[in-house]
């Protein structure tokens, strides 16, 4: 009978840790799912915003009398410019015939000439199109005598880079506040674990044993927990990436796999580093605490 009942203690015993464990990785988890969002969300605003840079147009106006070659050496030596990404030539040719079929009718027809003068347009390095490079960009073009008008959205440029200085400092704030939050989290489901095992520290203190030894286990068991809760997150995140771009195929534009590496790098960091600092305090706060104590907390 008693052998039965302490087989059935170790049993409830082993359960009760089991189900511990399983809680703690769930709940470390979900906290890792927030903070791998917020670092997804961080880099991929980036990559939006370099996106819309590269993708906003300069365009050049050539003068009415310049030929077409002497626009297409122009056009070779801007497309030669550190901060030119991408040139597109467009005729004067190639523009009537844009405006004709945007028109539905053709205007050289009742003008008697055409109206249009070759261009070109220029896709801009990310780190260019702000409203200070565009200024001396916007001049460097203008010294060719060819060059008559250089266009560009000022407007949509400045928005881009004042939305995006918001967005960073919002994930910013949002990652300091999610991280203390879930160190709290984390920390406290941690120590009602080590609380439930403070005589076996305590034990093992008063047989001589080390700090250091006493810790190592514990160490371990937070590591374990830790990957296992990274992996679960980063797996989370995964499918929802992939259902992402099930939606909308064009998003591998933004979410490239340098940042999905860099947030399932971070989870797992996250995980394993919050995991065992908190194990860390947790069991030196039972280490340092004297004895006739462990029976007041």
């Amino acid at each position: 009978m008693y052998i039965e009942m302490s087989k059935n203690k170790k049993k409830n015993k082993g359960n009760g840790r089991s189900l511990q464990v399983m809680t703690l990785c769930i709940s470390t988890s979900l906290v890792l799912i927030l903070l791998g969002l917020v670092v997804f969300s961080g880099l991929t605003a980036h990559n939006l915003s370099s996106y819309v840079k590269e993708n906003l147009t300069v365009t050049v106006m050539f003068d009415d009398n310049v030929t077409n070659h002497e626009a297409a050496v122009v056009c070779r030596k801007l497309q030669a410019k550190p901060y030119v990404t991408h040139l597109s030539y467009i005729t004067r040719e190639e523009a009537l015939k844009e405006q004709t079929k945007a028109l539905g009718t053709d205007p050289s027809e009742f003008l008697g000439m055409n109206p249009f003068v070759p261009s070109a347009e220029l896709n801009l390095k990310a780190g260019c199109a702000n409203a200070d490079s565009l200024k001396w960009i916007e001049k460097d073009i203008r010294q060719y005598r060819q060059v008559t008008e250089v266009n560009y959205q000022k407007d949509l440029m400045d928005s881009v880079n004042k939305n995006l200085q918001k967005v960073m400092l919002v994930m910013l704030i949002l990652a300091c506040l999610l991280t203390f939050i879930s160190f709290s989290l984390i920390n406290n489901m941690v120590r009602l674990g080590v609380y439930a095992r403070r005589f076996s520290i305590n034990t093992m203190k008063l047989v001589g044993a080390s700090w250091a030894f006493i810790r190592k286990p514990f160490l371990s068991m937070a590591l374990l927990e830790g990957l296992l809760a990274a992996i679960v997150a980063d797996a989370i995140l995964a499918g929802g990436v992939y259902a992402l771009y099930g939606y909308e195929p064009e998003i591998t534009e933004v979410v490239t796999w340098q940042v999905l590496a860099i947030t399932g790098a971070s989870v797992l960091l996250f995980g394993l580093i919050i995991s065992t600092l908190c194990v860390y305090v947790s069991v030196n706060h039972y280490l340092r605490m004297p004895t006739r104590k462990l029976y007041k907390v």
